[in-house]
């Protein structure tokens, strides 16, 4: 295994643990390679992260980064899983206090390398000052990204109007026959929720993180979408380095008591029969979606099993919304879990047949990853571009909605899920999700998309540095030069290594 000693990179993720665990994996992959792996986060949330394997702990430091105080943020929300929705800009907000500390540890650690998330659009201008290179890193699949756009688009939020974003993009071709796009319900809602008030907006920072950075690192891979990943090169100027998918190992998740009871209730139930309903920590369900989503779930007359979570700074139980009697009319057939669970480790159970999700890519990607059907039930933010992908793959099956309000129907969230577990007319459905299972579980091939013709170059670490070193030059891989190609070398080869 190739190793560089020498290299030193700074990891910073946005405050989400959906954000944290994907940054840490590439970390240890980093570490593994050799590279001196500094990783920055606030102290509750290096209690929440897995412990670092003893092998890695030389290479990979975790790093406390207390958040300073900010008016209307309670001090003890360290992540966006500690406060409710409307108070997420806020929190970012907060976060961007950390740039003077940042910057500091960017002075004393003096890396070659910054990894940033889309948050910390600052972040090129501070290694500029000392030296480092950046890379941005998008925990997105690259098909959301180029229905989002070019930097200049997300900057200048040109887009203004739900109709707008209801339609495919003009910068993508007619020819890719692309049905990736928001429901006008879901823009509405979307433009609903944004504060123009509440500092940087969203679009801006992510804008601005890939206009400043070295390269685009994405969480995905070539063989699972290369004609997204060509065009968003193009997009972007950018060379477009896709990582693979970074699947978790969740060995290192302790599932503690709420695991034994679950794997308990689990192990008595058929192989593949058992629907795994989860709607992650950020998206909250309505009033009207969790009635609907029950009745349908008890409608199926399938098993399952139902993760739920208050919220932070619900005055309301999420156990007070279920429909009266629910609990007891499914008890023959479906276990409802209140607070955390131990998301994989619930996947990867024998008994799990399918997966009905929020549609968060990470949740897409443990999914597939252990060769779940998904059922496919979007709620915010990017989610429904990701529904509108899988289901074009044929992986899943959306819950229809009324338009244009988005209403939700029992019988919708019924036919999907019986389309999705048991129907004949979904066995292709079935099959795909279960071939997903080697490449979004175990790491594949990966490739350096360069800018200049937005096509797949050979993959950096299976050239040596003198052929490297002259493609370079001719710019056909589109990538930095020097001692940044021995620190792509160790990036792109990580699928490879089956790490």
């Amino acid at each position: 295994m190739e190793t560089h000693t020498s290299l030193k990179a700074v990891v910073l993720p946005w405050l989400a643990m959906g954000h944290l665990i994907p940054f840490l994996e590439l970390s240890k992959c980093l570490a593994k390679k050799g590279i001196k792996v500094y990783f920055i986060t606030t102290p509750k949330n290096i209690a929440r992260l897995p412990k670092i394997p003893l092998d890695l702990s030389s290479n990979l430091s975790l790093i406390s980064s207390p958040l300073p105080h900010l008016e209307g943020v309670p001090n003890e929300a360290e992540s966006s899983m500690d406060v409710p929705p409307t108070m997420q800009p806020k929190l970012k907000m907060r976060f961007d206090l950390l740039r003077d500390c940042t910057a500091g540890l960017l002075e004393d650690l003096r890396p070659d390398w910054v990894i940033y998330d889309f948050t910390s659009h600052w972040i090129p201008s501070l290694s500029a000052k000392v030296g480092a290179s950046c890379a941005y890193l998008a925990l997105f699949n690259a098909a959301s990204l180029t229905y989002l756009g070019p930097p200049c688009e997300l900057i200048g939020n040109y887009r203004s109007t739900p109709e707008d974003f209801a339609v495919v993009p003009r910068w993508v071709p007619m020819e890719m026959e692309s049905k990736i796009t928001y429901h006008l319900h879901e823009v509405v809602k979307l433009l609903h929720s944004v504060d123009e008030d509440m500092g940087t907006p969203d679009t801006v920072r992510f804008g601005s993180s890939i206009e400043g950075c070295d390269f685009v690192c994405i969480r995905s891979a070539y063989e699972f979408e290369s004609k997204w990943l060509e065009l968003l090169s193009k997009l972007y100027g950018k060379s477009i380095i896709p990582i693979g998918f970074l699947f978790p190992n969740f060995d290192e998740f302790d599932g503690g008591e709420k695991w034994v009871l679950l794997e308990s209730w689990l192990d008595k139930q058929e192989k593949d029969s058992v629907l795994y309903v989860a709607l992650g920590s950020e998206s909250p369900p309505s009033q009207e979606e969790l009635t609907e989503l029950a009745h349908g779930l008890e409608h199926s007359n399938l098993p399952f099993l139902l993760v739920l979570r208050d919220l932070p700074g619900s005055t309301r139980f999420v156990l007070d919304m279920l429909p009266n009697g629910f609990l007891d009319r499914v008890s023959d057939r479906g276990l409802v879990h209140f607070g955390w669970a131990p998301q994989v480790k619930i996947l990867s159970h024998p008994s799990i047949g399918g997966f009905l999700t929020h549609c968060g890519w990470n949740s897409v990607i443990e999914g597939l990853g252990l060769g779940r059907v998904l059922v496919l039930f979007p709620i915010m933010n990017e989610q429904g571009l990701v529904a509108r992908m899988v289901a074009g793959k044929r992986l899943g099956v959306e819950v229809a909605r009324d338009e244009p309000d988005g209403s939700l129907r029992w019988e919708s969230v019924t036919k999907a899920i019986r389309l999705a577990m048991v129907e004949k007319e979904g066995e292709e459905l079935r099959a795909n999700a279960r071939k997903m299972k080697v490449d979004f579980a175990t790491s594949s091939q990966n490739h350096c998309i360069g800018a200049k013709e937005g096509k797949m170059t050979a993959s950096l670490d299976k050239v040596d540095d003198t052929e490297r070193n002259q493609q370079n030059k001719q710019g056909q891989l589109g990538c930095p030069t020097g001692g940044a190609c021995l620190w792509l070398s160790a990036l792109v080869s990580l699928a490879s290594t089956g790490y």
